[in-house]
């Protein structure tokens, strides 16, 4: 599967902000069948914390939403019990998992406050995620080194150009 744009933003934040050591997409569980069939958008690792982020990206920029707020909420609990499943049998050797949810427009109301009661789940939406870009923009505003992340050298050039 190809990764996708916001996929590439969530990965940069992590290898640049969070210090990840390793940024994978459209991570499967190995084993196949069914189970594998079931992705993870975005894993981040910083060995040095020892911490494993294990990240949702939903990049809907007209508003993330799957037929109505109830099944939106239900689908985002079920990726969420996949992230803790997929952290439980894989990443047991890290001493702390994070769990995230992605996505630049979310409905503020029933789905805000409906996902905001997930436990254990950081919602990185609307102006935390608008501030999590502004501080890559600032990054890339300071640095020219290609940090091998097509987003991250979009921004580059974009705050390097002149006039």
């Amino acid at each position: 599967m190809l990764t996708d744009v916001g996929e590439y933003i969530v990965g940069a934040y992590l290898q640049l902000c969070m210090n990840c050591d390793v940024v994978d997409y459209n991570v499967r569980p190995p084993g196949g069948g069914l189970e594998g069939l079931e992705e993870l958008d975005v894993i981040g690792l910083d060995f040095k914390t020892n911490t494993a982020y294990l990240c949702e990206v939903t990049t809907h920029i007209r508003g993330i939403l799957y037929k109505n707020n109830q099944e939106t909420v239900r689908r985002i609990a079920k990726k969420h019990d996949r992230q803790r499943r997929y952290a439980g049998r894989y990443l047991e050797n890290f001493a702390h998992a994070r769990f995230m949810l992605w996505s630049p427009v979310v409905p503020r109301g029933y789905v805000t406050k409906e996902l905001a009661q997930i436990e254990g789940l950081e919602l990185i939406v609307n102006g935390e995620y608008k501030r999590r870009v502004d501080e890559l923009r600032g990054l890339a505003r300071k640095s020219a080194h290609d940090a091998r992340n097509p987003f991250f050298r979009m921004l580059q050039i974009v705050e390097h150009l002149r006039d």
